[in-house]
């Protein structure tokens, strides 16, 4: 029997930390059997109430290393979701799959519902491994996994003092070591990082495996043809600003990366926002994204139990 994603949680008139006090072992149930939850009726509207989520909920904040896209810092561990226009769609993924350190859970806030679209999809990445054949999977295995490439530069994406939090290259290089990137200035301020890492990885608590990465989220074959081709004209083979390759540094073919993104797309749910709602995700066994939409849209995220 396929289990309802996200699981939603009806509020029965206490605040999150009062209903956690005599439910947290129902929560995990859930987490562990779906992938995401999704608590309804709560009343959590503000960033305070919000704050107050994330304390209960989690046992430890995550780091947000390595960042990848625009979001600000509201208060203490709390961000904004992504903040990219509203016509653009983020593809489902895992947060920090490309890290060494990454968070086991996140928390969703709804301030403010958008007119229309908006969505926050999830979708149980135990279930995107069945569906892809073993022989995809067994040749990234065989080829040492995914390589992410990334160049931080001024002039496209996050330039590496905003990704990494600091003015100082040393401080940059010395993450990058304990972190196992391979990282190589270019020119006068550009950064370029390789990092290798395992396509699928183990819950710490469930034992199962799940297709966790970024292969799908960063492959080239998602820009626009015209775009891909002129940013390799401008900037080499090895300039685009994301890119990710087999664990050998072999490309990744287009009909694969669209494999992948079949088999997300298939597992893929998604309820509208309502103003107030706040939801819980497994982030090693549900994947997450954002569909477009109109109107003003305000959602919050934190990161915590780091795995």
């Amino acid at each position: 029997m396929t289990v309802q994603l996200p699981v939603v949680v009806d509020s029965d008139g206490r605040g999150v930390p009062e209903w956690l006090a005599e439910h947290r072992e129902r929560l995990t149930g859930h987490l562990h059997e779906a992938g995401a939850v999704l608590l309804r009726g709560f009343g959590v509207t503000d960033t305070d109430g919000f704050e107050q989520c994330r304390r209960a909920v989690f046992t430890e904040p995550a780091r947000y290393v390595e960042g990848a896209t625009p979001r600000r810092q509201l208060s203490d561990n709390v961000f904004t979701s992504t903040e990219f226009p509203a016509a653009e769609v983020i593809p489902l993924h895992n947060e920090n799959s490309y890290a060494t350190s990454w968070p086991g859970l996140l928390l969703f806030g709804c301030q403010q519902a958008p007119e229309t679209g908006g969505a926050t999809p999830v979708a149980d990445v135990r279930r995107v491994l069945g569906r892809l054949p073993a022989s995809l999977v067994r040749t990234f295995e065989d080829r040492g996994g995914w390589m992410l490439l990334r160049n931080f530069g001024p002039w496209f994406g996050l330039g590496w003092q905003r990704a990494f939090g600091t003015e100082s290259r040393a401080e940059v290089e010395r993450y990058c070591r304990e972190a196992d990137v391979d990282a190589q200035w270019v020119g006068d301020d550009v950064l370029r990082t390789r990092q290798v890492r395992p396509v699928l990885a183990t819950h710490p608590h469930t034992g199962q495996r799940a297709w966790f990465n970024h292969v799908r989220f960063w492959h080239p074959s998602f820009l626009p043809e015209e775009t891909r081709e002129l940013m390799q004209e401008e900037f080499g083979p090895d300039g685009l600003p994301y890119e990710t390759r087999y664990g050998d540094g072999t490309p990744i073919p287009d009909d694969v990366a669209a494999e992948i993104d079949a088999a997300y797309e298939a597992e893929k749910a998604a309820l509208p926002w309502q103003e107030g709602d706040v939801l819980v995700v497994d982030n090693m066994l549900a994947a997450h994204g954002r569909e477009s939409f109109t109107g003003e849209r305000r959602i919050v995220v934190a990161m915590g139990n780091p795995v």
